[in-house]
C-alpha cells in the first residue's frame, strides 16, 4: 500500500515576464515529480505562473483540500521570495507540506518561522530525498532533511549528492501547457521552450562562480547522463527551442559531438541553446556539426576584457585567447552571446567602459553583463573582506566600494548598455536572428494582434508605479 495518493508538485510563483523564470519549465521540480511516479497513486505538476485559475489562495486551497495529501513546493529564486512565503503559509496546514529548490536550501529556518504549515525542507538536490520520503522513511533517517519534531525544528545531516546516472528525467506527459515567451501576459512569439539537462557540475575553477555548489557548499564534480538517455529525452521534447542547461555543453567535446550526430541520425529538429566556453573554438569539426545539428545560439562567459581581471577571477583565459575563438566562432552561423561582469576588485570606470567596445571588436551579437556578487561559498568573499574600500551589504548581493557605489555602477551599467546596443547593433542583432531562424514573419503574426493589449499593460503597470511612488 502506497503511503500517499495524490501528490502535488508546485511552482508557486506568479507573474509574467521574459526572463528564464518565465519561459522555461520549472525544471528541477519536474525532477522531483518524475522521482515520485510510481512510489505513489498519483502526481499532478501545477505552475501557477500560467494556471490563473489557481492563482488565488482560496482557490487553491479548496483543490488541495480535496484532492492532495502531499503537496510538494518549489522554491527556487529569490525573486518574490516574501510574496512567496505569504503565498505559502495560506494554504492548508492539515495536508502535509513539502518544500525545496534553491532558496529554501538557504532560506531554512525563515521558511519554518513564516509558514507554521511546512512540515519538511528538502535541503540540496532532492531527487532521492523525497523518494525516501513517499516510500514512509522515517524522518530521522534521511539525510538532507529538515523536519519539525515536538514544536522543534531538527536538521539532519547532509545527504550526499545523487547519481546522475540513476535520477529518471522529466516526465512532460505531466505538463497542462507549453511555455513560451510572453511579458505582462502576452504571447512575444511562436517559439516554445524547454530545458535539458545533460551534464551536472563543472570541472573549472573560476574563482567568482559558484554555479557548480549547491547552497550548502557541495561541489559537485561534473558527471555526464549516458548519450542514448539525452537523445531519449530529447524525443519526448515537443518545444521549438531546447536550453541545453549544463555549465558547459562542451566540456567533453567528442561527447558533444557523438550527441550532435544521434540529433542529426534521429531528424531532431530543435533550435538548441547552449552555454559554452571560449575553448570550443578549439573543435571546428564540432562546431561544424553542432551548427547541422540545430545549435544557433551561443552563451559565452568571457566576464572581462582585460587579463589583470581575468586573471583575478581564476578565468584560465587570455585577452588574446578571447580573439583568437571569436575568429574561429564567427565563421558559423551561430548567435553568439557573451556574459560580462563590471565593478570587479581595483578596475576603473576606463576599464569597465571598455566592455562594450570590446564586444563589438570580436563581434558579439548581443551581450548582457552584472555587476560583481559575493555568494556564500564564493572564494572572493574572503578577497573582498580583505580588500580595504570593498564591500557588499548581503550574501547574493553585488560588490560595492568606495570609489564605485550604487550611483556610480548604475551610471557605468546604463553607458555600457547604450554605448554597446547602438542602432546599428540593434539592426544587426534582427538581422541575423532572422538569417539563421530565431525570428520569421510568424512571430510578427503572434505579437501583433496582441500589440495593443501589451502597450496598455506597460502603461497601466507604469501608471501604478507611478501612484506608489508619489503615495509613497
Amino acid at each position: 500500500m502506497m503511503k500517499y495518493k495524490h501528490a502535488l508538485a508546485m511552482n508557486p510563483y506568479i507573474g509574467s515576464g521574459t526572463t528564464a523564470m518565465g519561459i522555461f519549465p520549472p525544471t528541477g521540480l519536474e525532477y522531483i515529480a518524475a522521482s515520485m511516479k510510481g512510489l505513489v497513486d498519483k502526481v499532478t505538476l501545477l505552475d501557477l505562473r500560467y494556471e490563473t485559475a489557481y492563482q488565488e489562495p482560496k482557490t487553491l486551497a479548496e483543490f488541495i483540500r480535496a484532492e492532495i495529501d502531499l503537496l510538494c513546493i518549489s522554491i527556487s529564486w529569490a525573486s518574490h521570495f516574501k510574496g512567496v512565503c505569504g503565498f505559502v503559509s495560506k494554504l492548508p496546514p492539515e495536508v502535509t507540506t513539502v518544500v525545496g529548490g534553491y532558496k529554501a536550501t538557504q532560506e531554512v529556518e525563515y521558511l519554518f518561522e513564516q509558514c507554521p504549515n511546512i512540515d519538511m525542507i528538502v535541503r540540496g538536490e532532492g531527487e532521492e530525498i523525497i523518494q525516501q520520503i513517499v516510500t514512509g522513511v522515517p524522518k530521522k533517517d534521511i539525510r538532507g532533511l529538515s523536519y519539525r519534531e515536538k514544536g522543534v525544528i531538527v536538521h539532519n545531516e547532509i545527504h550526499p549528492l545523487p547519481d546522475i546516472k540513476s535520477i529518471p528525467f522529466p516526465d512532460r506527459s505531466l505538463r497542462k501547457h507549453d511555455y513560451y515567451a510572453f511579458e505582462h501576459g502576452v504571447r512575444l512569439s511562436r517559439h516554445t521552450f524547454d530545458t535539458v539537462l545533460s551534464t551536472r557540475g563543472c570541472p573549472f575553477k573560476c574563482k567568482f562562480c559558484t554555479f557548480s555548489l549547491n547552497p550548502l557548499g557541495q561541489k559537485r564534480s561534473y558527471t555526464e547522463r549516458p548519450v542514448e538517455s539525452v537523445i531519449e529525452e530529447l524525443k519526448t521534447v515537443t518545444a521549438d527551442v531546447v536550453l541545453f542547461s549544463d555549465d558547459n555543453f562542451f566540456t567533453n567535446p567528442k561527447r558533444s559531438e557523438q550527441i550532435c550526430d544521434l540529433i542529426i541520425e534521429n531528424n531532431i529538429k530543435k533550435t538548441f541553446v547552449v552555454q559554452t566556453r571560449i575553448d570550443v573554438a578549439r573543435h571546428p569539426d564540432v562546431l561544424g556539426k553542432a551548427e547541422k545539428a540545430g545549435f544557433k545560439v551561443f552563451l559565452i562567459g568571457i566576464e572581462s576584457p582585460h587579463d589583470r581581471i581575468l586573471k583575478q577571477l581564476q578565468k584560465g583565459i587570455t585577452q588574446q585567447r578571447i580573439r583568437e575563438a571569436f575568429e574561429v566562432l564567427t565563421q558559423y552561423e551561430i548567435y553568439l552571446h557573451g556574459y560580462f561582469i563590471y565593478g570587479n576588485i581595483g578596475e576603473t570606470e576606463d576599464e569597465m567602459l571598455y566592455i562594450p567596445r570590446f564586444a563589438k571588436e570580436i563581434k558579439l551579437d548581443s551581450i548582457s553583463f552584472q555587476k560583481l556578487r559575493i555568494e556564500k561559498f564564493s572564494p572572493l568573499k574572503e578577497v573582498v573582506e580583505k580588500t580595504p574600500g570593498y564591500y557588499y551589504n548581503s550574501i547574493g548581493g553585488p560588490v560595492y566600494s568606495d570609489r564605485y557605489g550604487r550611483k556610480e555602477l548604475k551610471k557605468i551599467r546604463d553607458r555600457i548598455r547604450s554605448e554597446f546596443y547602438d542602432l546599428p547593433q540593434l539592426l544587426h542583432i534582427i538581422r541575423k536572428a532572422g538569417r539563421i531562424g530565431l525570428f520569421c514573419g510568424r512571430d510578427i503574426k503572434v505579437l501583433l494582434p496582441n500589440l495593443p493589449r501589451l502597450l496598455y499593460r506597460i502603461l497601466k503597470r507604469k501608471r501604478r508605479k507611478k501612484r506608489s511612488y508619489t503615495q509613497a
